[in-house]
């Protein structure tokens, strides 16, 4: 019954995830896909007003004010004549700072899309859009050198505001990213797209509806590391301004992933936290970030059945008979070290949180290894450990002989790496040095503490006790990492490192092969194979 049950649940969280990706995959298929107007010369299509070819102007302003009906407040900060909408550019130029801005203040940007030789409030066919050109964030506290007591190189706050390391300051964006739907596209008016919508601009043009040109402020491209802190003395700031037209079907991407990135920030998420999730988008190419949505799935999958698996195997493990508990140590001294680094480093919600979870089941696990029990004195805790049998001596006695072979070669190895990193890398204290230089020895050298399991599996000329189903998935999520360490662009050392776990798990498979099961032999439950299927007949019946 028991067998079965989990049998049925892993069924269904399967179904539910194919399911998931069909109907994800569907709408992507209805984001980027769109029905053009099947009969052209009916009045319900709308035709684009640039197929006329007309003589148009990009003018971009400056204002502390969030919207604007005419020219006052506004400062001129590009001006394009006869604008080709077809023609990608880039232009630096430096913008000056009111003294509302720089007194922690926001900027925006308004752009309007105009006929030639006209002021844009005085052309009934311009197209306006806005943007920020400030944001609000925390400053990064300064990193110095532990041993000289240099700081870095990064631009120093002078504003004694902005001195404050807990509060947000006013920070500039350094990026300004404009696209136009330049696509001869032409709509079908009965079934126009709700996201396009709100975009388009209709004209009657005679007897048919035109739509003006589709203005779009692309606010995924700004990120985190253009920014610049606004302090008294910032009057003038560089901008780089970028222009590209973009299809029809990217702009209803972008806009969909742009509206889910502004409700992150209204559940709260910092700017930091988002731009996390914007990097995924913009520095990935739409075709490889598809493929990235599927891995990601699979990943997820895994990670899931391997989370299954493994709280199935630990708890209903009696003894620790062929488990090194040095490794089950190290993992979970090498999790807690991951998360308090990614803690330090103020990484997004999104990889903190399952981090925090993995970090706590690994000391769960611990518990369970070396047979530990909590009991409470008042507010006074006494730990308790069980003893352990013969069986689970002689895989300690061998377990202990590994670790000491591996201490050799580990120790100096770290020792080196600390020394290093306190020399020539820049910190923001000795906290977060200790923690850099703890998580870059796990990094680097995590995968030795895999050895002593293969030489208790060795000594015991068995693998009956490891907990298969869970590393079978934790080797193909492993798999998937690695290949795609290889397809991106990385140091051939770093893909080199990407395999290391690959070919310890190999290893492992080979003693799997080289000791096979004895039926004979009780198993990790304290039971034997012929027990076990009599009992599994017993749950059918």
């Amino acid at each position: 019954m028991l067998g079965f049950k989990a049998s049925s649940f892993t069924t269904l969280i399967v179904g539910v995830f194919v399911a998931y990706v069909l109907h994800t995959c569907w709408v992507m298929y209805g984001i980027v896909y769109t029905k053009p107007c099947a009969s052209p010369k009916t009045q319900r299509c709308i035709k684009p007003y640039l197929a006329g070819n007309p003589s148009i102007q990009l003018s971009i302003y400056t204002s502390t004010k969030s919207s604007v009906t005419d020219g006052a407040n506004l400062n001129l900060m590009l001006n394009i004549e006869h604008f080709n909408v077809n023609s990608k550019f880039e232009r630096d130029i430096n913008v000056s700072l009111p003294k509302k801005t720089r007194s922690n203040g926001t900027l925006y940007t308004h752009l309007f899309l105009h006929h030639a030789g006209i002021l844009p409030w005085h052309d009934s066919k311009h197209v306006y859009a806005t943007g920020h050109l400030t944001t609000y964030m925390i400053p990064k506290p300064e990193e110095v050198n532990l041993i000289t007591g240099e700081t870095n190189s990064q631009e120093t706050v002078t504003n004694a505001e902005t001195k404050v390391p807990d509060q947000p300051v006013v920070h500039w964006r350094s990026r300004l990213t404009i696209n136009i739907m330049a696509d001869n596209f032409t709509f079908d008016g009965s079934a126009l797209p709700a996201d396009v919508h709100r975009y388009l601009k209709l004209m009657q043009h005679g007897k048919t509806v035109q739509y003006l040109p589709i203005l779009f402020v692309d606010e995924l491209s700004n990120r985190v590391r253009d920014l610049k802190i606004i302090n008294a003395t910032s009057f003038t700031l560089p901008l780089t301004i970028s222009y590209d037209a973009i299809s029809l079907g990217k702009l209803r991407f972008w806009t969909h992933m742009q509206e889910a990135v502004f409700s992150l920030q209204q559940f709260g998420f910092t700017e930091k936290d988002v731009d996390e999730v914007k990097g995924i988008f913009v520095d990935t190419n739409l075709y490889f970030l598809a493929l990235t949505f599927f891995v990601a799935a699979f990943h997820l999958l895994f990670d899931f059945l391997a989370f299954k698996n493994d709280i199935t195997f630990w708890r209903r493990k009696k003894n620790m008979v062929g488990m090194s508990t040095k490794a089950v140590l190290w993992r979970c001294f090498s999790t807690i070290v991951v998360f308090l680094f990614l803690l330090d480093e103020q990484t997004s919600l999104l990889v903190l949180i399952p981090a925090g979870i993995g970090a706590v089941i690994e000391v769960w696990k611990v518990k369970k290894a070396f047979k530990m029990t909590v009991k409470w004195h008042g507010l006074k805790p006494i730990f308790q450990f069980g003893t352990f049998d013969e069986s689970e001596k002689k895989t300690e006695e061998y377990d202990t002989q590994a670790m000491k072979f591996l201490s050799y070669i580990l120790y100096p190895l770290c020792f080196g790496g600390a020394v290093y990193s306190l020399l020539n890398m820049k910190y923001k204290s000795w906290y977060s040095w200790l923690i850099n230089s703890l998580v870059n020895g796990v990094y680097a050298f995590g995968f030795l503490f895999m050895l002593p399991q293969l030489f208790v599996n060795y000594k015991l000329k068995s693998v009956a006790h490891l907990p298969w189903k869970a590393f079978m998935y934790k080797a193909f999520n492993t798999f998937i990492d690695d290949v795609f360490a290889f397809i991106i662009t990385m140091p051939t050392s770093h893909r080199l490192a990407c395999f290391r776990d690959d070919v310890v798990f190999l290893v492992y498979l080979y003693q799997r092969w080289l000791y096979p099961v004895d039926k004979t032999r009780i198993n990790e439950y304290g039971e034997s194979y012929d027990e076990k299927e009599t009992k599994g007949k017993l749950h059918k019946e």
